[in-house]
């Protein structure tokens, strides 16, 4: 089932070609990475979703309905381009934000209250924005974000200022939403991230879309037929069609190696050449990383 739905997607700004023909499918409750250099098209693409622009041609649907601006109070948009009021305090603030996504006051406070304590920012509920610091902050525009508990959620840049320990508390939190059958789009460069959160990705490069489907699918896609081995023997030479890449001992009597095959040689050929040769402890494919796969599209 299709929660949002972008149908060839044009933009262009004074000759400028923002977004060419671009399209792309999020599926209910799913958490999709968009992708994609300085440039791209990625912020373009995200502020038409959200009608901040319109676009030159095609159309946004959502739940199968043609984009209207009373489905953007099913939505949370994080913008990279944070836009706190700083004299504002902060729980004045998120009521006001939750009143305009059109929570009732009684409701509203309850709710600010549990996220205010979820991320240990209650002590400082009185205090202005401006006086907090950028990751605390942060934390307050997330929870804007999310306080009116939209059906669609959409990231830019969430982990943009924030330490390792505030990163993963706020990805566990992406991910607690997800469990709870929030739909997720998330725009990052943070591409471990990407790995950890995201089962399907859409990449944009140079205004259109090149690269779109299942993260595990794709790995595959791109993959060089590498295998990282690790055995009690020391191999001076292998069958023909497979490279030796890399060469180290692990420790006294193991030794590591990177291999890479032919494309056409399946890796039984590799490993029973190995077995014949010595005590196989370890033998895995390697998959190229998401960040290996945007290197190489984008390069």
């Amino acid at each position: 089932m299709t929660l949002l739905q972008a149908e060839h997607i044009k933009k262009a700004y004074e000759g400028h070609v923002a977004l060419d023909d671009v399209s792309l499918t999020v599926p209910h409750a799913s958490i999709v990475g968009l992708l994609g250099p300085n440039g791209a098209g990625k912020t373009s693409l995200i502020r038409i979703i959200n009608q901040i622009i319109l676009p030159d041609a095609g159309r946004v649907l959502f739940d199968g309905q043609p984009m209207e601006r009373q489905h953007l109070e099913q939505m949370g948009y994080l913008p990279e381009e944070r836009g706190l009021y700083k004299k504002m305090q902060v729980e004045e603030h998120l009521l006001y934000l939750a009143r305009l996504k059109g929570l009732p006051a009684k409701e509203a406070k309850q709710r600010i209250r549990h996220w205010l304590e979820r991320f240990e920012l209650m002590k400082w509920r009185n205090k202005k924005v401006e006086e907090l610091s950028k990751g605390m902050q942060q934390k307050v525009q997330f929870i804007a974000t999310v306080l009116h508990r939209p059906r669609l959620v959409i990231l830019d840049e969430p982990f943009s200022g924030f330490d390792p320990v505030n990163a993963e508390i706020v990805k566990d939190e992406i991910l607690e939403l997800n469990r709870q059958g929030t739909t997720i789009m998330l725009s990052t460069h943070r591409m471990e991230s990407v790995e950890e959160l995201c089962k399907h990705v859409v990449m944009l490069h140079a205004s259109r879309k090149v690269l779109d489907g299942s993260t595990r699918k794709i790995r595959r896609r791109f993959k060089e037929h590498v295998f990282e081995v690790h055995m009690a023997a020391d191999i001076e030479a292998l069958p023909e069609g497979f490279s030796l890449l890399d060469k180290k001992t692990v420790e006294d009597g193991l030794w590591a190696y990177r291999i890479q095959g032919a494309e056409h040689l399946p890796p039984n050929d590799l490993l029973r050449f190995l077995i014949d040769k010595g005590q196989v402890i370890h033998f895995e494919e390697v998959l190229p990383s998401m960040k290996d796969i945007f290197i190489k599209l984008v390069s």
